[in-house]
């Protein structure tokens, strides 16, 4: 079974309250859907992934080394595919003990890391907007490790994994945020 986007954003803002991760997994579900439109993945599948990754984030108090066992139950008792909710569970790696080893899993890890490489990159902006954001910028940034410390370039760099190059998919996750920029409040 698949959650509709109805159901899935209706489960996500059950469980997490705070708006700077809603808007993170808003975020990510547009840079999924796209990246399923360039990989010939299955959009609805991806946005959804992208939407529910960090449903436990809040329950498990961010603590890395449970991040996902909670989604992946509540995912199993919604009925969710196993392919999306074993996404889900590998874009946080420690929780499994194994490495990603599909594109749906390397997009997801990548996909929702550049998301906040991109935000950071607009928030040193003087109008702080995503549309005056270049994605040659945030190429930029990616080599200077002190900017936006917490965000994993190797994690990033998993879009390689895919078959998209970094300056391609740098371009696709910003193209695919800015429609929703003033959601984003960006």
């Amino acid at each position: 079974m698949e959650l509709s986007r109805d159901q899935a954003v209706e489960l996500l803002c059950r469980y997490v309250k705070n708006e700077r991760m809603l808007n993170h997994c808003y975020a990510t579900e547009q840079v999924m859907r796209a990246l399923a439109r360039r990989l010939k993945g299955d959009e609805e599948s991806w946005g959804i992934a992208g939407l529910l990754h960090d449903l436990d984030i809040e329950l498990v108090d961010g603590d890395l080394s449970t991040h996902g066992l909670e989604t992946e139950r509540i995912l199993r008792h919604e009925g969710l595919d196993e392919d999306i909710i074993d996404t889900i569970v590998m874009h946080n790696e420690v929780v499994r003990g194994s490495k990603r080893h599909t594109p749906f899993q390397h997009a997801l890890a990548a996909g929702e890391t550049i998301t906040g490489l991109i935000v950071a990159t607009a928030l040193v902006y003087p109008d702080r907007k995503l549309t005056s954001v270049k994605p040659k910028s945030v190429v930029k940034r990616m080599k200077e490790k002190a900017f936006a410390a917490s965000v994993s370039r190797e994690n990033i760099m998993e879009c390689e994994q895919t078959g998209i190059p970094l300056n391609e998919f740098v371009e696709i996750s910003l193209s695919a945020m800015i429609p929703i920029s003033n959601k984003l409040g960006l």
